[in-house]
């Protein structure tokens, strides 16, 4: 990863933050989803503004596949009312329930983190609109996805599949507890700092798996930290300072 410590625009975004494949716990090779977003919706003027903003994304990812996922998602279907300029900006934007998305440069790089080869089973904490599950859906099998505000959970459950990303699951909930039913997975991703890292969420990760979280109760700066699973031992690796608002747990 490159220039995560020091470029300023990469604190700076995240989904309810500020900063930067089923079901039978079994993972299985697959093809990787093409999805199809509406070509009405996605127009000449959109991709141009998208071009633009891949241009920027450029200079921090080395993964092609990460990058030309990111490429093949319109993100301004992903920010309700906002302009092109605003929804391909380098930058966060609101979603409503005082939420935003991510500053794409984080997404960019949060997904890079995870080490993606296409067949794994993705949980991710922190649906918001669900730009980064769009992404993931890309990139794995089967992508499940929490979001502990109900609002933004079932506006994502009818988002998703009408855009042609069918193998995102969305639960309303709380992400420290994960999704039991469903784990163990081979990748997690979450999107807001916990002050430590759930015992849920690393008892639902798979052996070999991989980790990638902000984690600190520093009220201005986090550590993006990536964990790998081996067995029983979780070791972890600092990969920069971040900004991030504090995950919250459900009632």
């Amino acid at each position: 990863m490159r220039r995560l410590l020091i470029a300023p625009l990469l604190l700076l975004g995240c989904p309810a933050t500020t900063v930067s494949r089923g079901g039978d716990g079994t993972s299985r090779p697959t093809q990787r989803v093409q999805a199809n977003p509406s070509r009405v919706e996605d127009s000449a003027e959109a991709q141009s503004y998208r071009m633009a903003l891949m241009h920027e994304i450029s200079r921090e990812i080395a993964d092609q596949r990460v990058f030309d996922a990111m490429a093949r998602v319109p993100r301004h279907l992903f920010v309700p009312g906002a302009s092109l300029g605003r929804a391909y900006a380098d930058a966060p934007a609101p979603i409503g329930y005082g939420q935003t998305i991510s500053q794409p440069t984080i997404v960019a790089i949060m997904t890079q983190a995870l080490e993606l080869g296409g067949h794994e089973r993705v949980l991710e904490v922190g649906t918001g609109s669900g730009y980064q599950a769009a992404i993931l859906s890309l990139l794995a099998s089967e992508v499940y996805t929490i979001e502990i505000v109900k609002e933004l959970a079932e506006e994502a459950r009818i988002r998703l599949p009408r855009l042609g990303y069918a193998n995102v699951h969305v639960r309303a909930g709380d992400g420290y507890k994960g999704w039991p039913e469903q784990a163990p997975f081979d990748r997690i991703l979450v999107t807001a700092a916990p002050d430590e890292l759930p015992q849920a969420l690393i008892d639902q990760l798979a052996d070999g798996g991989v980790l990638v979280a902000p984690v600190g109760s520093n009220d201005r700066w986090q550590r993006l930290l990536r964990y790998r699973k081996t067995g029983k031992r979780i070791s972890s690796e600092d990969l920069g300072a971040v900004r991030f608002v504090p995950m919250v747990p459900g009632d």
